[in-house]
């Protein structure tokens, strides 16, 4: 029988149909022929989908996209189980006849993006994560996306809600990957700030996730807009092995304070990375990607 619940978060069958592009038709045949419908009945006898149920919605979708068979699929997402029992859960994310998962492509990611369907953006950048990490995420997918976005603004003038909704997405989806690793690479950690008076943060979380999940580092992220004697504190307080400051405007790229930054003993190395910066002193490297800031900075810990 279905389940009430009438605090919990609900959708109905034309929202899940919108989000995975199905016709509701489909997801009729879904409820009836294998189970996967709405579990939640309101007050008003109306059935609704909760959060699991669009969980295993998502499931079957992906299956019968990458060629299983429908009631093979549906069997899997069935097993999708409700959070608390999280080793089950991640189990049961992959097919164990091994299909591919297949990736939003870049192309439906942007048209959600202009869409404001932070929804479906949220499913793709979990989807893009899972399957290519947080580098070939970042390269593939968010940047292509933000270019999308900017043609948008240079064509039209508009589109600075879609960048910023994009960017809430992203950062949603990488601030969560940047814990302390279980057992670090060094001792000492890469402290990640933006350059006084930057805003744009977006990136230190990309290279703080890729470096935490991928090469079990431990990271610092100082975020926007770092006070360079503030940072100066944290550099004393924390010895890092690498500080990593990020500038994305010209106007905020001046080099001239990265001089008086402490020198320790042992030495932190000092990067840069974004097109904001000019002339940098002696000793401070520029780092031009995501893939060179990874590989520079992992020499280091070596």
């Amino acid at each position: 029988m279905p389940e009430r619940e009438p605090t919990a978060p609900s959708y109905g069958i034309g929202a899940v149909a919108r989000r995975f592009g199905l016709p509701a038709p489909t997801l009729r045949t879904w409820d009836q022929r294998y189970g996967l419908g709405p579990s939640l009945r309101t007050a008003g006898g109306h059935r609704r989908y909760t959060e699991l149920d669009v969980r295993r919605i998502e499931e079957m979708h992906r299956l019968v996209r990458s060629g299983a068979p429908a009631a093979e699929a549906a069997e899997v997402a069935l097993k999708i189980l409700r959070p608390g029992t999280t080793a089950k859960a991640r189990e049961t994310r992959r097919s164990p006849a091994g299909w591919e998962e297949p990736l939003y492509s870049v192309a439906q990611v942007a048209r959600a993006a202009l869409s404001l369907d932070s929804w479906f953006v949220t499913a793709a950048l979990e989807n893009w994560l899972r399957e290519r990490g947080v580098a070939g995420t970042w390269d593939h997918l968010v940047i292509p996306v933000f270019a999308a976005i900017s043609r948008r603004q240079d064509d039209t003038g508009a589109g600075i809600d879609l960048e910023h909704l994009f960017s809430e997405r992203v950062l949603a989806a990488l601030a969560p990957l940047v814990e302390r690793p279980a057992a670090p690479v060094c001792p000492r950690p890469v402290l990640l700030a933006c350059a006084e008076e930057e805003q744009h943060s977006l990136p230190l979380f990309a290279l703080a996730a890729a470096l935490t999940v991928e090469h079990h580092v431990e990271c610092r992220v100082m975020g926007a807009r770092m006070p360079y004697d503030a940072l100066g504190d944290a550099i004393r307080r924390l010895a890092p092995v690498a500080v990593f400051l990020w500038s994305q405007q010209a106007d905020t790229g001046d080099p001239a304070p990265l001089a008086e930054l402490p020198r320790l003993r042992p030495a932190s190395a000092l990067f840069t990375g974004g097109p904001g910066w000019r002339d940098l002193p002696a000793g401070v490297v520029h780092l031009r990607s995501l893939d060179d800031a990874i590989t520079s900075i992992c020499a280091v810990l070596r």
